[in-house]
């Protein structure tokens, strides 16, 4: 193996970033305290992370920042203070999901070295333009994707200078990331803001198939399948694990470790993966790279697995061998903690400090000798020290303008003047040109940035017209909707359609007023069909929740329309869409609430849309999610599951509430609340702010009003955005069981 390759270690913690140093990681990922997508891990604050770039730094270590969640308008500003203070840092990377920080990093920040979070869920060659285009470096791929499609998107992305990042170790999520809205819509913790509630391991009612845990999947392990990624050209191989402890990590990491330089030296992989079943898993499985999709990947236990796994190892011996099995499993977890705490407890992030001497005679240049642990060098003044009764060199102007060198990483220990005459001048602003000479040899003889001010967008004047009503449909039965006076309709098509493509050519042929709209996730052959499609179309708009068909149109310019499921919550991600890629409206999350809303503001020639009527999904997943429900007759999905399957079933959780799983041709399966999502509201709220309200009349998921008549459905939203009083509530009564609670908390 002569190519390097990356081993990426999670950092919840300082002690944790230290186990991972320790072990022997290239580079660690970690959070501050605030913007970061894993708020139940400790993190750091910005003066610890300072420090332990120093000591990452120390032993040839990388430190990325975790800036993965979405953000909201208020934030901007703080965020803009952070990065004007991380950008005078050596922090080697910044992990985004946001197109707001792209945008204000691609733009402001160019030193900055920008990565695609695996929250903007990468997984088709558009996406990879996208976020080239956006300034990424790498890309950290969907964690369902399989090793062939690794390696198409891996090369695709080194022509273009882009570097793949694949989680190879910890937990896997049942959806899609970024796509995961069950924590969000029932619980009110988004997991685009960090804070995961993880309800896909909940205990729910038992399932028709026995099972009370029926979202739960195994961890991802590929510490077998070390070659294939290397054959891949995967540049970096990723541990999942933020909210996990020092063991763990220590443990993991140097697995990890000792996997590479074995097969660096000698070609062959280690067979032992036995020290990964001695902290934290659930099992493993590597069915998502090896492209078995299949049941044996879920697990009836969200807990830790280790004993289990003892007593399976050890199974046919008596019940008194089993236990003293498991006794020393717990004395090694001992022995291993301690011996993780003994290995650390050298690596130090104490401030450096600092020994200043001062010496000088009148007509001489002031000298400043400044010594650390690491180095010696010397400081000179510009002008010549002058002989005065009136002395301004003292300790005390010495203290105020050199307060500055007490920061994060340093701090003065000692200030000798001995060596300086008595009775001397000099310009106060000498002083602070050395303390900034100082400062500059200290950070590596990197001179400092100016701070970026709040850039000033240039909005669009605020809606004067009425907006309009567009209607989403998914089947030919509601093509008569498309003549409904004043109503915009648009189709949604399949995640999968590779094999009718030449149906849907057909569709949008005969039928010239309806719009396209395009999945979330669009993976392989499915996006190479999209793609195809979309350019023998050539259509005069679309909707997309995906990137790599935003890209696409962005090529050939088609008006494009960014859909509710890129997460837009701040104007500076629209002002990203439209000067980066030319796009001419977004749906605004409907993860956020009134107050948020009326923060974000369009840029010119942007409209906006928002979706007031919708099946609410909670999450989408490329497993099949009826093996642990109502069973399968299959024990893997195989190419036929996606495009052909269509079944639905419902998980109880144990408060009561059912959850509706859902299947379409075509499509992935989805997981719905058993509410849909209406809020009335908004159209008051905020009339001056949309262009147009959207519904979605797809017959998905679980409502009373699937057996509604759809165009009354139309007029009572229509009657609701004309104003006509009490049209909310016929809508309510008409539309039974609804929800709008994320707009009611937000984020």
């Amino acid at each position: 193996m002569n190519k390097k390759i990356e081993l990426l270690a999670p950092g919840g913690d300082l002690d944790s970033i230290k186990a991972a140093i320790a072990a022997g990681a290239d580079a660690v990922y970690c959070g501050l305290d605030s913007f970061n997508a894993r708020k139940r891990a400790v993190n750091l604050s910005f003066d610890d992370f300072n420090r332990v770039i120093k000591l990452a730094h120390q032993h040839n270590c990388e430190i990325f920042l975790t800036l993965n969640i979405i953000i909201l308008e208020n934030e901007i500003k703080p965020l803009l203070t952070l990065l004007n203070k991380l950008v005078n840092t050596a922090v080697d990377g910044v992990i985004v999901q946001d197109l707001g920080l792209f945008y204000l990093l691609s733009e402001y920040f160019p030193s900055l070295d920008i990565h695609a979070s695996t929250q903007v869920t990468t997984h088709n060659r558009g996406q990879i333009e996208f976020l080239n285009k956006l300034g990424a470096s790498r890309v950290n791929l969907s964690r369902e994707l399989n090793i062939k499609e690794i390696k198409s998107l891996t090369q695709f992305g080194l022509e273009r200078n882009v570097l793949s990042e694949v989680f190879v170790h910890g937990s896997y999520c049942i959806g899609f990331s970024g796509l995961c809205y069950i924590s969000s819509a029932h619980g009110g913790n988004s997991g685009n803001r960090g804070r995961c509630s993880q309800p896909c391991r909940d205990k729910y009612l038992p399932t028709d198939a026995g099972k009370e845990y029926p979202l739960n999947l195994k961890d991802n392990s590929a510490f077998f399948d070390l070659e294939e990624l290397i054959d891949a050209g995967v540049y970096s191989l990723k541990i999942e694990g933020r909210i996990k402890g020092p063991s763990y990590v220590h443990t993991v990491v140097s697995s990890w470790k000792k996997q590479l330089l074995s097969y660096s030296s000698q070609g062959k992989l280690l067979s032992d993966n036995s020290a990964l079943y001695k902290v934290f898993n659930r099992d493993f499985s590597n069915s998502y790279l090896k492209g078995t999709i299949n049941k044996l990947m879920f697990i009836d236990n969200p807990r830790d697995n280790t004993l289990k796994h003892v007593e399976q190892s050890n199974a046919g011996l008596s019940h008194l061998q089993i236990e003293q099995a498991k006794q020393d499993l717990y004395d090694q977890k001992t022995a291993m903690a301690a011996e993780v705490a003994e290995k650390i407890k050298h690596l130090n992030t104490d401030k450096i400090p600092l020994t200043i001497t001062l010496s000088g005679q009148s007509g001489q240049p002031l000298c400043v000798s400044v010594s650390t642990p690491e180095c010696v060098f010397m400081v000179r003044s510009q002008s010549k020290l002058i002989h005065t009764e009136n002395a301004s060199l003292n300790r005390s102007a010495i203290d105020k303008r050199w307060k500055g060198l007490n920061n994060a990483l340093t701090c003065i220990e000692s200030i000798c003047m001995r060596c300086l005459d008595a009775d001397l001048f000099i310009p106060f602003k000498e002083l602070t040109v050395i303390k900034n000479s100082i400062l500059y040899q200290l950070n590596g003889a990197k001179e400092a940035v100016s701070p970026v001010e709040l850039p000033v967008l240039n909005y669009a004047p605020p809606q004067t017209a009425k907006a309009k009503l567009s209607v989403l449909i998914s089947s030919k039965q509601d093509l008569p909707l498309c003549s409904v006076d004043g109503v915009d309709v648009y189709y949604k098509l399949p995640d999968s359609f590779r094999k009718g493509c030449a149906e849907y050519v057909d569709l949008f042929a005969d039928n010239k007023g309806l719009i396209p709209w395009f999945p979330s996730v669009l993976i392989g052959a499915d996006y190479e069909a999209a793609a195809q499609l979309l350019k023998q179309l050539s259509p005069k708009k679309i909707v997309t929740n995906n990137t790599g068909i935003a890209y696409l149109a962005y090529q050939l310019g088609i008006d494009w329309t960014a859909g509710p499921y890129l997460n837009i919550t701040n104007s500076f991600s629209l002002a990203c869409l439209k000067e980066k890629f030319n796009c001419s409206g977004a749906f605004i999350s409907n993860e956020i609430n009134k107050k948020q809303i009326k923060a974000v503001r369009s840029p010119e020639n942007v409209q906006l849309y928002y979706s007031i009527y919708h099946p609410l999904l909670l999450l989408s997943s490329r497993q099949c999610l009826f093996h642990q429900t109502v069973g399968c007759k299959k024990a893997a999905m195989d190419a036929k599951c996606l495009d052909k399957c269509e079944k639905s079933a419902s998980i109880i959780n144990l408060k009561g509430t059912s959850f509706a799983i859902n299947k379409q041709k075509g499509d992935y399966v989805n997981m719905y609340s058993n509410e849909h999502f209406l809020n009335t509201d908004i159209v008051s709220d905020a009339p001056e702010q949309f262009s147009a309200f959207f519904i979605d009349l797809t017959d998905i998921g679980i409502t009373e009003a699937r057996e509604k008549d759809k165009t009354s459905i139309i007029r009572g939203f229509r009657e609701l955005i004309e104003g006509q009083v009490d049209a909310a509530e016929r809508l309510h009564n008409m539309l039974g069981q609804t929800t709008n609670s994320q707009y009611q908390k937000g984020l």
